[in-house]
């Protein structure tokens, strides 16, 4: 499937929505705290089992998008978005049956597995489409994009707690949601499908600087930088903070809350879930455009420093005020975000765009890694303070403290990165042959 061509005249702010449809989609994988509930009563789960379809998704979305990185980058992004659209609802339909037959093993790879690779393929699909188009503002363009797959929960919570409601909650109600999910953004991402296309030329389609300006650095010479680590490990702390919050986050405000003269009920646990959602969103589009403005390196400064004050905040005094814990995981999750829709702006700055698509597939190994570390941290521990005779927020209490540790690592490595040396650079200018040759090497 060759990469579509935009014909003369065609409006480069028709790219965005295209990526919205397909990232709005994936990012139901933020809602899978809404699922995890029923399954532990439906199949006898713990936590730490219940989480596992989410775990491996993740931990797919980083393999696939590194290992396949490369292959966006030469197919172009309507290949990249069909094979996201055909794995993410199969991973649904799998896990329809899955429940309905009591088999977890084939949610776990279904939703998992299969799910995880569409999440993979179809989160870098637009990325370095949107910087050609968007030379002038990569951070704000791809925010753009990327703020679908944080907001993709704030449809996907309410619906699937409605479906579960109007289904049941037993094994044979959420195959029926698992089924609607699948069928229901096969037809959504198809949209993208359909309108995404590739500019004409490098040129510039904007005001401000050529898609080709600075410096250019292949994705093999780019993981053999010091940068390209720094930023892997700056990734993987901002994640990991921010996905061990998102993935329990209805039984954990549930918990925090449930010794207090207002406890929280299963339909306003499902409210926060939207409501992370929504920061999640707004922080994509808000903090990397900001990041525009004031850099990316000052942008990531807030997102880590300022991310440890709210775990702190949370971990001393969190249950004593239900508003002090929500706006805190509010400010956290818009900073998750956040460093989602900078990162790509970010490798851009470094490494330019020759083949920004494939190093970013590369990075988001960094993402699986958090995909584990964040819920099995949260989890893990929850379960064992449990166990212990504890109850409330002392279960996620040591949580906290760990994630602030995390989030001082990636704050330090924040501060290692430096420009990269000439030394790693394409010799300029870049022939198309020369393109054409490096990406058959990398395959």
């Amino acid at each position: 499937m060759s990469p579509p061509v935009a014909p003369p005249g065609w409006s480069r702010w028709l790219v965005p929505p295209a990526a919205l449809s397909v990232h709005l989609s994936i990012g139901q994988a933020y809602a899978w705290s809404v699922f995890k509930p029923p399954l532990e009563s439906a199949l006898g789960l713990s936590g730490t089992q219940s989480a596992l379809p989410f775990q491996l998704g993740i931990v797919m979305l980083g393999l696939s998008a590194a290992f396949g990185g490369t292959l966006v980058e030469r197919n172009g992004p309507r290949w990249a978005m069909t094979v996201a659209l055909i794995c993410f609802s199969s991973g649904f339909l799998l896990s329809a049956l899955g429940a309905a037959t009591e088999q977890y093993w084939l949610i776990v790879f279904g939703y998992g597995f299969v799910g995880g690779i569409g999440l993979g393929i179809g989160y870098i699909s637009p990325v370095s489409t949107l910087i050609k188009w968007f030379p002038d503002r990569p951070g704000m363009a791809t925010g753009i994009a990327i703020m679908g797959f944080g907001g993709g929960a704030l449809i996907a919570s309410p619906w699937s707690a409605q479906m579960l409601e109007s289904f049941g909650s037993d094994s044979s109600g959420i195959a029926l949601a698992f089924l609607v999910h699948g069928l229901s953004y096969a037809v959504f991402m198809l949209l993208g499908v359909l309108l995404v296309r590739v500019p004409r030329t490098e040129k510039p389609v904007g005001d401000g600087p050529s898609a080709v300006d600075g410096p250019q650095v292949s994705a093999r010479n780019a993981v053999r930088t010091p940068q390209f680590w720094c930023l892997w490990v700056v990734l993987c702390m901002n994640v990991t903070a921010g996905i061990g919050i998102l993935e329990k986050a209805a039984p954990m405000i549930t918990d925090f809350f449930a010794n207090t003269s207002a406890p929280v009920s299963v339909s306003a646990a499902a409210g926060f879930v939207a409501l992370l959602s929504a920061a999640n969103m707004a922080g994509r589009i808000g903090w990397s455009s900001t990041s525009d403005l004031i850099g990316r390196k000052n942008i990531y400064r807030l997102y880590l420093g300022v991310g440890a004050l709210m775990y702190g905040l949370i971990a001393l005094a969190g249950d004593s005020s239900k508003p002090l814990f929500i706006l805190c995981a509010l400010v956290i999750l818009s900073f998750y975000g956040g460093g989602f829709a900078t990162i790509p702006a970010y490798l851009k700055d470094l490494f330019g765009t020759y083949q920004v698509g494939a190093i970013h597939g590369r990075l988001l190994t960094a993402w699986s890694t958090a995909g584990v570390l964040g819920p099995l941290i949260v989890n893990w521990i929850a379960d064992r303070q449990e166990e212990a005779g504890k109850d409330g927020a002392s279960l996620y209490t040591l949580s906290m403290f760990i994630m602030i540790g995390l989030l001082a690592v990636g704050f330090v490595a924040n501060e290692l990165v430096r420009p990269v040396h000439p030394r790693h650079h394409v010799p300029a200018p870049a022939s198309k042959e020369k393109e054409a040759a490096d990406v058959q090497r990398q395959q």
